[in-house]
């Protein structure tokens, strides 16, 4: 009696090991990078935080929102087809045919040009700000989903805000930026009001700091004081070689691991982990 006892003692053990190790599936997170200012650092962050990500063991989906196409571009995708374009132009295009893997460990729902048409067709269709969110309806296999959305508070960014369950704000820190902060926060605000009662803002991600001028720090400074959201421990800081990176179809962890810039993504994701 006590051998059995003792059995199924451990049989329970195990088996709540195995529940919590495996059992237990996290929901996937959609999140949008969003800001209206271009050269902010949207795209660098959907790419580097995401490889950063899935360097951690993590299943990352990068998708390409900006008509510029400027992810697809700096990861190596060329001639895509079918591309997000397709997919939001034509309900006969699945999102599934689109993904395409890469070296870097995401993979990536490329972007192109043709997403200025779609922002065009936008305006005219019933119930346009939710065609992004229906073509992701049945997404799975990821852990984190990554929009990189166009430098605008176009259509397509309220799609990409519609179809999201967070929101990241890269902020370069530049008195211009913040001072488009407000009207960036208040968009977020009037679409979780009408459209997506449960989107929230992850936070407020640092970009472009540079320590050795006063601007930056001044600037760092009155965003933590005048901002009730999350602002990020981590700033990522200017580096040449996160600039260069693009240009060698790579993520800066891969172009250059010990840059500040591998660094600071490195240490952004460590961060955006522990805010779960």
């Amino acid at each position: 009696m006590l051998l059995k006892q003792l059995l199924f003692a451990i049989f329970l053990l195990w088996g709540l090991q195995t529940l919590l190790t495996k059992g237990i599936k996290r929901p996937m997170r959609i999140i949008t990078i969003v800001n209206q200012k271009g050269g902010t650092g949207k795209t660098t962050t959907a790419i580097n935080l995401g490889v950063a990500l899935a360097n951690k063991g993590k299943r990352v989906l990068l998708i390409d929102f900006d008509p510029q196409a400027s992810l697809t571009y700096s990861l190596g995708i060329k001639d895509a087809n079918p591309t997000i374009a397709d997919v939001m132009l034509n309900g006969k295009t699945r999102l599934t045919s689109t993904l395409t893997p890469t070296q870097e460990g995401p993979q990536v729902v490329p972007g192109s040009l043709t997403l200025a048409d779609v922002e065009l067709s936008l305006s005219t269709k019933i119930g346009r700000e939710n065609i992004l969110k229906n073509r992701l309806d049945g997404l799975e296999g990821f852990d984190f989903v990554f929009i990189d959305s166009p430098p605008s508070l176009s259509m397509l960014t309220v799609n990409a805000l519609n179809a999201s369950h967070e929101v990241l704000i890269p902020l370069q820190m530049e008195i211009l930026s913040l001072q488009g902060l407000t009207q960036l926060l208040n968009t977020i605000v009037e679409v979780k009001e009408v459209l997506n009662k449960g989107l929230k803002i992850t936070g407020i991600i640092p970009s472009m700091y540079d320590n050795r001028r006063n601007l930056s720090r001044e600037i760092l400074q009155t965003l933590k004081a005048n901002t009730k959201e999350r602002i990020f421990n981590t700033v990522i800081r200017e580096c040449v070689k996160i600039a260069e990176a693009p240009s060698f179809a790579k993520s800066v962890l891969s172009y250059a691991p010990g840059s500040n810039g591998a660094v600071d993504f490195i240490d952004l994701a460590k961060e955006f982990l522990k805010g779960r």
